[in-house]
C-alpha cells in the first residue's frame, strides 16, 4: 500500500532519487489517468508520483482526467496528496519563485471539468468549507521554512479555465475580489480528493505576476517556463524535506469526510454505481 502521493505540475514530470521504482498503468471506470503512476521509495517513505499533464506536458488543464487521477491514487491506498502546481501572483508581495500554500479555492471554470465521483443514482454533499488538510499543510509549511525558502500561507487560489492566460480586466477583477494567486488545475483535484477521503494540500510555485502588474511585461509562456525551471529544483528539495515528517496516523476531518455526507441510502444506490465506487464508499455501504 502507498499512502503518500505527489502530483507533479508544470515543470515537475519526475522525481529524482526514487528507489525500487515501478510504473503502474491504470484503466479506471472514469478512463485513464494522465500517465503511468511511478511508485518508489524516497527518504524512507513509499510514495506514488503522477505528472498531471503527462510526462512531456501534452495534456492541457481543461483536458486532464481529474477523476481518473484521484481514483487511481485511491486504489493504490493513497491517504495524502501533495499537489505541486505552477501559479501566477495577484499580489505584489507574492513574488515569482516564491511558494504558496493556499487555504481556500474559488472556481471560475464554470464546471467545465468533472469534479465529482457521485453521479448515476447517488447523491453526496461533502463539507468543503476548508478545502485543504490543515494537518498536512502545517507539516509542509514547517519543512519549507527549514529550507529558508520564501513561503506564503493562507492565500486564496482562483482556478481559471485556461489554457490562455488572463486578460488584464480579469486579472484586476480577481484582485478586487481578494484573490491572491491564480492557476488552472487545483479546484477539481481538491474536491475529488475530499470525496475520496484523501488529505490534500497545494504546493503552489509562483511563476509570474499575472498581467495586472504594470512594471512587468505581459505574461508569456517563455517567462513562465524560465521560472518553472528554477521552481522545480526547490520543489524537489521541499518534497525530500517534508516526507520524513509526515506521520502515519491521520487526525484530520478528511479521513471521514463521507461519514455524514452520503444522502442516498445504500439500498437505493444502483448496483453498478456501488461496484464502481466501492474503493471510495465501501466501508460505508458495508456497515
Amino acid at each position: 500500500m502507498v499512502k503518500i502521493a505527489i502530483i507533479g505540475g508544470s515543470g515537475l514530470y519526475d522525481i529524482k532519487g526514487l528507489k525500487n521504482t515501478r510504473r503502474i498503468s491504470f484503466n479506471t471506470p472514469f478512463g485513464k489517468p494522465s500517465d503511468k503512476i511511478v511508485v518508489g521509495e524516497l527518504e524512507g517513505k513509499r510514495i506514488a508520483f503522477l505528472p498531471r499533464h503527462g510526462k512531456g506536458h501534452y495534456i492541457n488543464p481543461s483536458q486532464i482526467n481529474y477523476r481518473a487521477n484521484i481514483y487511481a491514487l485511491k486504489k493504490l491506498g493513497v491517504e495524502r496528496i501533495i499537489s505541486v502546481s505552477a501559479c501566477g501572483s495577484l499580489r505584489e508581495s507574492i513574488m515569482p519563485q516564491d511558494f504558496v500554500i493556499p487555504f481556500q479555492f474559488v472556481d471560475r471554470t464554470n464546471q467545465a471539468r468533472k469534479m465529482t465521483f457521485f453521479e448515476n443514482g447517488m447523491v453526496v454533499h461533502i463539507s468543503f468549507a476548508d478545502p485543504i488538510c490543515m494537518e498536512l499543510a502545517e507539516t509542509l509549511a514547517t519543512a519549507i521554512r527549514k529550507l529558508n525558502i520564501r513561503l506564503h500561507t493562507g492565500a486564496v487560489y482562483v482556478n481559471m479555465e485556461g489554457p490562455a492566460f488572463s486578460t488584464r480586466a480579469e486579472s484586476e477583477l480577481y484582485r478586487r475580489w481578494g484573490m491572491d494567486i491564480i492557476g488552472m488545475t487545483n479546484m477539481a483535484e481538491a474536491k475529488l480528493a475530499r470525496e475520496a477521503e484523501i488529505c490534500y494540500v497545494t504546493l503552489a510555485a509562483v511563476t509570474d505576476y499575472d498581467c495586472w502588474y504594470k512594471p512587468a511585461e505581459p505574461v508569456t509562456a517563455q517567462m513562465v517556463m524560465e521560472n518553472l525551471r528554477k521552481n522545480t529544483e526547490n520543489a524537489k528539495l521541499i518534497i525530500k524535506e517534508v516526507l520524513p515528517h509526515i506521520r502515519e496516523e491521520r487526525n484530520c476531518f478528511c479521513k471521514d469526510a463521507l461519514r455524514y455526507a452520503i444522502v442516498t441510502p445504500a439500498r437505493f444506490i444502483p448496483r453498478r454505481t456501488k461496484k464502481i465506487l466501492y474503493p471510495i464508499i465501501g466501508r460505508y455501504i458495508d456497515e
